[in-house]
């Protein structure tokens, strides 16, 4: 059986749509994809490039 990602949006976007999904519960991947148009498919990052982004982000 695979493993299905489970996505997640920041809290911060509360109930707008014009935002991504992050699934970061797979093994040595995350998934990032468009929260309103799933169809358009998904970025994939390292664990560590994701983090580097997020951390530039924040900073």
């Amino acid at each position: 059986m695979t493993e299905q990602p489970n996505w997640h949006k920041s809290t911060y976007s509360g109930t707008n749509d014009n935002c991504v999904e992050v699934a970061d519960s797979l093994p040595g991947v995350v998934l990032i994809r468009d929260t309103k148009d799933h169809a358009q498919g998904r970025l994939t990052a390292s664990p560590e490039a994701w983090a580097a982004f997020v951390s530039g982000v924040r900073g």
